[in-house]
């Protein structure tokens, strides 16, 4: 991090964060991370910033949408963890739905799996999404 510590360009920012740079931009335009001044030309970037975009991108991978991660960076700055911690169950709520979800879907494609070449005839696993 040490490019940002002493004020690093977007492409820095971008390569730690683990993103492009149009990314970040996009970010930018949707009031996730700020876009600091152009004193001298190039915008400069601190460790605040790296903190910000990898706190976004961790909280995309754990299904938030940009809009709810937008919302948890406002609540962290009025420290209402009582709103972060209802949008984060509400999260964990989605993930369990999903889970159960993939997992029957995996019961029946196993289903599938199992009766096929048991039987002469189409084969259940084409049948069964033709079907659909």
């Amino acid at each position: 991090m040490a490019t940002t510590r002493h004020g690093g360009t977007i492409a820095s920012l971008a390569r730690e964060g683990g993103v492009g740079v149009e990314t970040v931009r996009y970010y930018q335009r949707r009031g996730l991370l700020r876009t600091p001044d152009k004193p001298v030309g190039v915008r400069r970037y601190d460790a605040e910033d790296v903190r910000r975009l990898k706190f976004i991108r961790a909280a995309q991978a754990a299904g938030f949408t940009l809009e709810q991660i937008g919302e948890l960076l406002a609540l962290d700055a009025s420290q209402d963890h009582a709103r972060a911690k209802a949008l984060a169950r509400e999260r964990i709520g989605a993930l369990d739905d999903k889970i159960a979800e993939l997992q029957a879907a995996r019961q029946a494609l196993s289903r599938l799996a199992d009766a096929c070449g048991a039987t002469a005839g189409p084969c259940p696993i084409i049948t069964a999404f033709e079907a659909t």
